[in-house]
């Protein structure tokens, strides 16, 4: 009868205790993850075919009426400063603003060494935008006629192409900074920031006009699915040695 090396056997067990947790906190996660992509489609979903049907109508009309003075619909509630602050913050959801945090972001990314996280953050964003397009052409709704138009636009209006490119911008970066700091606070702070921006972003589009407010719903819902699914490739591609760690 062989001995029993119960020294190497132990350590064996305690190893394999060690990764039943990680497993688990895995599993927790990719469960979380998907629910969150499941819950925005869903959403994008119900809302486009709501819109299909034209059920929004007395909504979307009644909401951008509600934000405008009775007796000109050219005259947007609240004290004149208010229009300025909705004007620079639609500007943070534009493409020249969103282009260039990316540039800046991919650009960190390289000077770092990781190259494969900065090719993820250029499939996300130039994925997104071409997304935005994509959906806007099949809805080919046209903007809201209800009240004037603050600021200029020149595209289709379903989904909102600021609220969704926000959404899987600012969260994407949310996400990547989050990746690097260790503390639960800064990494909350990080995603905090994130949603907010996104938030302001998409109600200045029904404050000025050029939305309606189920535009934004639907950009945020379809930005939202695009960041995390961006987020779960990551994190996939990390485990598999492709991605660099987080910190």
């Amino acid at each position: 009868m062989e001995p029993i090396d119960a020294p190497a056997n132990l350590a064996k067990s305690s190893r394999a205790i060690g990764r039943v947790p990680i497993l688990r906190k895995v599993e927790v996660r990719g469960l979380l993850i998907l629910g969150v992509v499941s819950a925005s489609l869903f959403g994008f979903l119900t809302i486009a075919s709501e819109v299909r049907e034209g059920e929004t109508h007395a909504f979307d009309d009644a909401i951008l009426r509600a934000l405008r003075n009775p007796a000109d619909a050219a005259d947007p509630i609240g004290p004149f400063w208010v229009e300025a602050v909705m004007r620079d913050l639609t500007a943070l959801g534009g493409y020249t603003v969103l282009a260039l945090l990316t540039v800046l972001a991919i650009t960190y990314l390289l000077m770092k060494g990781k190259r494969a996280s900065a090719m993820l953050m250029g499939v996300s964003a130039l994925g997104g935008m071409i997304l935005s397009n994509l959906l806007k052409l099949g809805f080919d709704r046209q903007r809201p006629d209800v009240v004037a138009h603050l600021v200029d636009v020149h595209s289709l209006s379903f989904p909102s192409g600021h609220a969704m490119l926000s959404a899987a911008t600012y969260l994407t970066l949310g996400a990547l900074l989050a990746r690097a700091e260790q503390s639960i606070v800064m990494r909350a702070y990080f995603i905090g920031v994130a949603i907010a921006l996104t938030l302001m972003i998409g109600a200045s589009r029904v404050y000025l006009g050029v939305h309606y407010p189920t535009d934004v719903l639907a950009g945020w819902c379809a930005g939202s699915a695009w960041a995390f699914l961006c987020w779960w490739v990551a994190r996939w591609l990390q485990r598999r040695g492709s991605v660099e760690p987080s910190t």
